[in-house]
């Protein structure tokens, strides 16, 4: 099964938690395997190779039909989550979908360029600032948003502290065209296997209210902040 997708879960209906779609109902077809290993990753199930044995290979057609499993046939917007998303072969996925009248929508960190960017009605460009430990390719993430013309394209950028704050008024610059949504960072995800909601909401909100402040007062009227709307209802709990 080469042209297999790699599935960590797909679940839904539930709503879109965080950045230009918060609220928006949507089922996640979350996938297994990530090219980065940020430190604070809230999803590691869905990242580390150590978690391989539960991810099953699918193809687009079984998971088109669990799609409309989920939803009831009624189309909506599926979510294309990681993991990174973009290592996958969605292609097919999103024209099958597309022609039964499902919109796509897809995050990635934009390490890989994939020319089915295009066909995707919102591609979430989500570079990871220098808290995750990772370095930015910013020529890819530049092909990234050359693959996705015909796609509405954003940014969204984790925010812990100045020197992220600072990486994302960078990442802004370079792509002055595209809307950014900052959202402050969770810093208490689950140990593996535990699908517990505890989190840290007050280290949350207080950084929250420090990003909203600083984006005032440095007058950058284009950044939108919006909290993770999932980790406020329900924690880090998975399939939500």
């Amino acid at each position: 099964m080469s042209d297999a997708i790699r599935i960590s879960e797909i679940f839904g209906p539930t709503i879109q938690g965080e950045g230009a779609l918060i609220g928006v109902p949507t089922v996640f077809v979350r996938t297994g395997g990530c090219d980065y290993r940020c430190v604070w990753c809230d999803s590691l199930h869905a990242v580390d190779s150590e978690y391989r044995h539960d991810w099953t290979p699918m193809s687009a057609s079984a998971v088109m039909d669990e799609v409309r499993r989920l939803s009831g046939g009624q189309p909506l917007t599926v979510t294309l989550s990681g993991g990174n998303p973009a290592i996958q072969p969605f292609g097919d996925l999103i024209e099958m979908g597309r022609e039964g009248g499902y919109g796509f929508a897809l995050e990635t960190q934009g390490s890989v360029s994939r020319d089915w960017f295009s066909q995707l009605d919102m591609l979430v460009l989500s570079p990871k600032p220098p808290s995750s430990e990772m370095q930015t390719d910013w020529a890819m993430l530049q092909e990234c948003v050359d693959a996705a013309q015909g796609a509405a394209t954003v940014l969204k950028i984790v925010v812990f502290d100045d020197a992220d704050y600072a990486y994302a008024r960078d990442v802004a610059a370079r792509h002055p065209d595209l809307p950014v949504y900052l959202q402050p960072g969770n810093h208490t995800p689950p140990p593996p296997g535990d699908d517990s909601a505890a989190v840290d909401l007050p280290g949350i909100d207080a950084r929250m209210r420090w990003l909203v402040d600083l984006v005032i007062a440095d007058r950058w009227h284009a950044a939108r902040v919006l909290p993770q709307l999932h980790v406020m209802l329900w924690g880090n709990k998975r399939g939500v």
